[in-house]
């Protein structure tokens, strides 16, 4: 158990840098036409998705497998599997419900998560932990609204979803799926800003640490 544990504790940045690759992986896949370069990013995202299955192995083995592990960690196990839809073959009746569509949307908001959690791993700082994760956010929430259709354009819905996630606006698709977007981008910009301010204020207003000028006089 303590060589489980330390070998956790080895993999913690290393899994966060390939946590952040991951994200980059997806967009590629989403972009990418070449055969030959889809064939590269597919081996590539299936090697990172069972070094991800291993080390959440891992970690359960650590925690004993304890009921406590898996109510607190049930949502990556959802992640875990969504990749694994687009081989049951009693799906593919399912078609008119867009499986592998919805399939794709949830390895994005997968990576989207892993992602974030691996800035959280990799920075100390709380201003470049914000930064990392808006990044993450723009990137993320740009190719769900490529993949669902709302834009065929990247570039254009990239920019949109970096204006959005900053601004608050900037979305100009009028579909569903792209004014919910919409919300959710402008909330996280409102959350953004008041950390910032949060941050800024309490950096500005902590107590000096410098003498006063009149115990240097005395």
């Amino acid at each position: 158990m303590a060589a489980a544990e330390a070998l956790a504790a080895r993999l913690d940045r290393p899994m966060g840098f390939l946590g952040v690759l991951f994200l980059f992986v997806v967009l590629g896949q989403l972009l990418v036409t070449e055969p030959g370069w889809s064939r590269i990013l597919a081996i590539t995202g299936w090697i990172s998705w069972a070094l991800f299955v291993a080390e959440f192995v891992l970690r359960a083995y650590i925690a004993r497998f304890a009921t406590a592990f898996w109510r607190r960690n049930w949502w990556q196990v959802i992640f875990l599997l969504i990749p694994f839809l687009r081989f049951f073959r009693g799906l593919q009746a399912l078609r008119a419900l867009r499986v592998t569509r919805l399939a794709r949307v949830g390895g994005i908001v997968s990576a989207g998560v892993r992602g974030s959690r691996s800035a959280e791993r990799l920075l100390s700082s709380r201003i470049g932990w914000l930064a990392a994760v808006t990044l993450v956010v723009i990137l993320a929430s740009s190719q769900l609204l490529y993949a669902v259709g709302s834009y065929t354009d990247f570039s254009t819905v990239l920019h949109e979803a970096a204006m959005a996630t900053i601004t608050g606006s900037g979305i100009s698709a009028t579909d569903a799926f792209s004014k919910v977007m919409q919300v959710v981008l402008a909330v996280y910009s409102v959350a953004v800003f008041a950390t910032l301010a949060g941050s800024l204020g309490a950096y500005y207003l902590r107590p000096s640490t410098r003498p006063l000028e009149s115990d240097q006089n005395s």
